[in-house]
């Protein structure tokens, strides 16, 4: 089998940083600040306009899904995504870097990573430490608004990458796939509530494995080695060589295993984009797992 060239997923805050510096910014690459926090706790446009990576622009995961979905966080059509990120001076051409001010280091970036993915975009990176780490670099913010000239960005949907509710309900079958939730422990078992849900039982997908995705993260909020990410993989048994797919609750942490197993030399994992969400308000019961309340979620 012919290795594929993978392009790089991560990039660091002192390449950034050196892009920024020498003028690199515009057409050819573009930077993203994809910050998302709960309700009541942060804001996240709020603080991109207080400062952000010079020539950074807000990619809003609220603006640009599928607002009509039931479910949360669901991916927007190929229209609507050209369209937007068209609006941010995004063309087929651009390489991307995108980031977010999660405390963790990286929570949002890696959902729109692999969004740019599944519209069929390879060059895209997460900025390696996030915007945590290039404040405690030093290195330069603004509050300068970036206006960006629009480009044409055509997206086609790379259905490889992309799992839906059917299609897990027949792996249940046929286990073709593993599966991985990258919840923690706590909501993945059932015996923590899923944050700021209403109606959503916790519990996991019948013959799912738990991997959390904070364990992806070192302390100080970089991704780990490819080597500390393999042995993780190995030490639940996920078989990198086989078809995987992640799930979470709405499809945005799962990326962090597709991102793990990407830096791994895995660049097929495809994301359950409904996620829990969606199989906790659709599935049979007896495929709903939980340590809870009465035992199926």
């Amino acid at each position: 089998m012919v290795q594929q060239v993978l392009y790089r997923a991560l990039v660091s805050t002192k390449w950034l940083a050196e892009s920024v510096r020498s003028g690199k910014l515009g057409p050819g690459l573009r930077v993203l600040d994809a910050s998302w926090y709960s309700p009541g706790t942060r804001e996240a446009r709020k603080e991109y306009q207080e400062r952000h990576v010079p020539g950074a622009s807000f990619f809003d995961i609220e603006e640009c899904r599928d607002t009509a979905s039931p479910y949360e966080m669901m991916l927007p059509s190929e229209a609507h995504f050209g369209d937007y990120v068209g609006r941010l001076g995004i063309s087929n051409d651009t390489h991307v870097v995108v980031y977010d001010g999660d405390n963790l280091g990286s929570f949002y970036a890696p959902r729109v990573w692999w969004m740019f993915r599944v519209f069929g975009h390879r060059t895209v990176s997460v900025l390696n430490g996030g915007f945590r780490n290039w404040l405690k670099e030093g290195h330069p913010v603004t509050s300068e608004p970036t206006h960006p000239e629009p480009a044409t960005f055509k997206a086609t949907l790379d259905r490889s990458l992309l799992k839906t509710y059917e299609q897990v309900l027949e792996n249940l079958e046929s286990r073709r796939f593993q599966l991985v939730d990258s919840r923690s422990q706590g909501r993945y078992s059932g015996t923590e509530p899923e944050p700021d849900a209403v109606g959503l039982g916790s519990g996991h997908i019948r013959g799912s494995v738990n991997m959390p995705f904070m364990d992806f993260l070192t302390e100080d909020g970089f991704e780990k080695s490819p080597e500390e990410l393999r042995a993780m993989f190995q030490g639940k048994k996920v078989d990198l060589s086989q078809p995987l797919i992640a799930t979470c609750r709405k499809g945005v942490t799962a990326c962090h295993i597709a991102l793990a197993a990407y830096l791994c030399g895995k660049p097929d994992v495809a994301v359950y984009d409904g996620s829990w969400s969606e199989w906790f308000r659709r599935a049979p019961p007896e495929t709903r797992v939980s340590q809870g309340q009465g035992g199926k979620a």
